[in-house]
């Protein structure tokens, strides 16, 4: 469940409604916040002093040491930053139940201890991700936490499972300060050799077939020409009445070999991150056309395997590429010019030609003539107003359903009175007239509370929606004017200044 926070710092109170939360002391406190649109944002007293994009809703946080933390997904992803550098990530088929920082190998440095919906446990490192130790519950982990559980004095790492099981593991001793795995080593080692041995022999008989291949008819056996690679492009498609705007992605072969399959790895653009292509025989050619719809406006490697052959093989060779699909992928330049806006701004960027042109094209941006340029309208303003002006009229609902559900509550009192009094002197009457005006009474009461109930979901929309105008106007901003502008637009709404809120997101102050 959702959980509402109220951050005290230096007098001010702020509520924030977020999935997982940690503090991080270094001079002052900091607050992470992890959120369910895919952010961990970092708080300083009420500002956002930093946001770091993720491609899944964050469940957990926790404080490693110094500017360190650890954090997971929903996915499955566990990891650790370090201010707003990732130093590594891995992602999982089951979920993390628990994460929590805890130095088990005695180094002088906490790991990043997780605990799976599998009964998993591990500890990794906080620098590599390396895992450095592991243990297994026989059903899901509850919980991960630390403590003197045997009252003598040392602090132990305490896991639990859904079924009540309970564990303790104490820090290493000195024989085996640094490295719990040593004692698995060897056995790990044999089993890496081992499988590297199958796949060699059976890279080596793929061979010696191919080889039977070229001799015989290079028909069957996989047999495909020396130029042949991997060509990747990207283009934009606008909506049609079958399918959705994307980015098409095209893979093909500069020859007459075709592709059998495609796989694409890519974060937070599939579901499970990962997608197939297998086209029927019938359909086989050597171009597969893959739509692409990223939810996000940031850059996301795309892995891509693909099995080529000829269209009689049997056996095909796997190509590996790997291609970014750039930031800004899903906008193109229109053919038709628009009209020239009336306004015009000025500016000057401090950064060499190469670093621009290094922007665009990682961006898949075009450089054209400002003319050529939609004019860009932020429509903060209006969504204000749209939300803001209900506002008020949910505030005034409320009050009065309140003070009505107060009036009714006294008046219920006095019927039960009533009705007891009537029941002592016997008056059978009166008291199933008063039990009777109870039932009707509580029915209008129980229809209040829902009128209520959907009050207040409509007022949190509203706030809600107040809230994201403000955070898109401060994302118009870089730095300290972002959160002076997001500041200023919180002071105007405590002060229900409603015209200087407009004026703030659309010129940065409240001065005409």
């Amino acid at each position: 469940n959702n959980i509402c926070l109220y951050f005290s710092g230096f007098g001010k109170y702020k509520k924030i409604t977020t999935m997982s939360w940690c503090l991080i002391y270094k001079k002052y406190f900091q607050l992470l916040v992890g959120s369910e649109d895919f952010d961990i944002r970092v708080f300083k007293e009420d500002q956002i002093v930093s946001e770091l994009n993720e491609n899944e809703t964050v469940t957990s946080l926790c404080h490693m040491h110094g500017s360190r933390f650890g954090y997971a997904l929903a996915n499955g992803t566990v990891g650790v930053y370090d201010r707003t550098a990732r130093y590594w990530r891995i992602k999982s088929k089951n979920h993390a139940m628990s994460i929590h920082a805890f130095d088990l190998n005695a180094d002088g440095v906490v790991e990043l201890i997780t605990g799976w919906s599998n009964g998993k446990i591990d500890a990794r490192s906080d620098r590599t991700g390396e895992v450095i130790f592991k243990d297994n519950f026989s059903s899901s982990v509850a919980g991960v936490v630390e403590g003197d559980y045997r009252l003598d004095g040392q602090v132990q790492l305490i896991c639990t499972s859904i079924e009540g099981e309970v564990r303790g593991y104490l820090p290493a001793s000195k024989a085996l300060k640094g490295n719990l795995m040593d004692s698995n080593a060897e056995q790990d080692r044999i089993r890496e050799l081992s499988q590297r041995r199958q796949n060699l022999l059976l890279e080596l008989r793929n061979y010696e077939e191919n080889a039977k291949g070229v001799s015989q008819t290079n028909s069957g056996m996989g047999v495909i020409p020396a130029n042949t690679q991997l060509q990747t492009t990207l283009s934009v498609r606008a909506a049609t009445e079958a399918q959705k705007a994307h980015v098409e992605l095209s893979i093909s072969t500069p020859n007459e070999t075709i592709i059998r399959a495609v796989l694409i790895f890519a974060e937070g653009i599939f579901e499970g991150e990962s997608h197939v292509v297998h086209p029927s025989v019938q359909n086989l050619s050597g171009c597969v056309r893959v739509p692409i719809i990223p939810p996000k406006d940031i850059p996301v490697d795309l892995h891509i395997k693909a099995f080529v052959g000829g269209r009689t093989s049997t056996q095909f060779h796997v190509f590996e590429i790997t291609r970014q699909l750039p930031r800004f992928s899903m906008y193109e330049v229109t053919e038709d010019s628009p009209a020239a806006p009336a306004g015009t701004v000025s500016f000057s960027i401090n950064e060499r030609p190469t670093v621009l042109i290094g922007f665009r094209r990682h961006s898949h941006m075009k450089l054209v003539p400002f003319s050529r340029c939609s004019c860009f309208c932020v429509n903060v303003g209006g969504n204000v107003a749209q939300s803001e002006l209900p506002v008020d009229e949910f505030h005034s609902v409320h009050q009065k359903l309140t003070a009505d559900m107060a009036d009714h509550s006294n008046y219920i009192r006095n019927m039960l009175v009533q009705a007891e009094d009537a029941r002592l002197m016997a008056d059978m009457k009166t008291m199933k007239k008063r039990y009777r005006e109870l039932f009707d009474l509580n029915r209008d009461l129980i229809n209040e509370y829902t009128i209520r109930s959907n009050n207040h979901n409509a007022l949190l929309a509203r706030l809600k929606s107040v809230n994201q105008a403000i955070q898109r106007a401060g994302r118009l901003r870089v730095g300290k004017p972002k959160n002076q502008v997001i500041a200023a637009c919180r002071d105007a709404i405590k002060s229900n200044n409603i015209n200087a809120l407009f004026r703030i997101m659309r010129a940065g102050t409240a001065s005409s």
